[in-house]
């Protein structure tokens, strides 16, 4: 017999991390392209709100079923801004930010009513300035805003997807600490816990700080529930986990990508995969609470990391 109704007691995320480890989903873009779909425009997997929302809400779906206990929208790349450079309307726009909270709850219910018993959540991402910019600058960081000018840009998207009814917003792929400080700010009294996860190279942030410092921004912020790296190497995942838990004494949030390099000038994917499910346990024991992949990490690489946490 199967309920479209989640377990009771439903546990808040936060007091969830703070009972045990939770399994996140993987790549939502490869997931798509797996699917068929073409992701080359600017707004990623975001123009599939507008075109073809069916495919995100399978995508969810697909990663509740390899043993996920965490959805992250297809947000990331949605902004007022990016929408408006293909001729949609502020309101629209808004109405797709929530669309991508809906839809994962969509398959959230979906998943409950194929027998799925466990708790299931919904993370509303949040990406970096330079993802709309769509030029690689995410990478980089050091846009040449202020911290004000950078709060005034995720504030008014932060609203709508608060408002849309997600567990938690997901401050993700953040490349220096100037946008960290930004987030930090513009999430204050939106009543929506955050975790906030920065994208590293080596045992800096892409934008060359210390991980030690940029850590430390979230060790009082009463929002944060989580910190730690994204979009990042397994093996720099390694160090990162370590040191979020060290400085901050919050739980750990870490998914990093396959290990595989991404060529810009190819527009390719070169190298192997690096990523195996026995590094989480490392991680766990180092104080990782939230464990999952990015990119090119599928449905597969979940369900293993699933059964490696049980």
């Amino acid at each position: 017999m199967t309920s479209n109704t989640p377990p009771a007691p439903m546990e808040t995320l936060a007091d969830a991390l703070a009972a045990g480890t939770l399994v996140l989903d993987g790549g939502m873009s490869n997931q798509l392209e797996s699917a068929g779909h073409d992701l080359s425009d600017e707004l990623w997997s975001a123009r599939l709100l507008a075109e073809q929302p069916e495919a995100i809400t399978e995508a969810h779906l697909a990663y509740y079923l390899a043993g996920a206990n965490v959805a992250i929208t297809s947000s990331y790349q949605a902004t007022f801004e990016g929408f408006a450079k293909r001729r949609i309307k502020r309101e629209k726009a808004a109405e797709l930010l929530a669309l991508s909270v809906e839809l994962a709850l969509d398959a959230t219910e979906q998943a409950w009513a194929k027998g799925i018993t466990r708790p299931l959540y919904v993370a509303a991402s949040v990406g970096p300035y330079g993802a709309m910019l769509a030029d690689g600058s995410e990478y980089r960081g050091r846009y040449g805003l202020s911290v004000a000018e950078l709060e005034a840009f995720h504030r008014p998207r932060l609203e709508v997807l608060a408002a849309a009814g997600p567990d938690a917003l997901a401050l993700e792929t953040i490349p220096d600490t100037d946008e960290a400080e930004a987030l930090l700010r513009a999430v204050r009294g939106l009543g929506v816990p955050v975790w906030l996860s920065y994208s590293v190279a080596g045992d800096r942030t892409r934008a060359g700080q210390p991980l030690e410092e940029a850590f430390a921004l979230a060790a009082e912020a009463e929002e944060v529930i989580a910190v730690g790296v994204n979009c990042c190497s397994p093996e720099d995942a390694d160090h990162a986990v370590a040191t979020a838990a060290r400085v901050t004494g919050k739980p750990v949030v870490v998914y990093p990508n396959s290990g595989e390099a991404w060529d810009a000038s190819a527009r390719a994917w070169t190298g192997r995969s690096t990523f195996t499910a026995e590094q989480v346990e490392g991680w766990r024991a180092a104080g990782a609470r939230l464990i999952g992949g990015c990119c090119r990490v599928g449905p597969e690489a979940i369900s293993a990391i699933a059964t490696t946490l049980k």
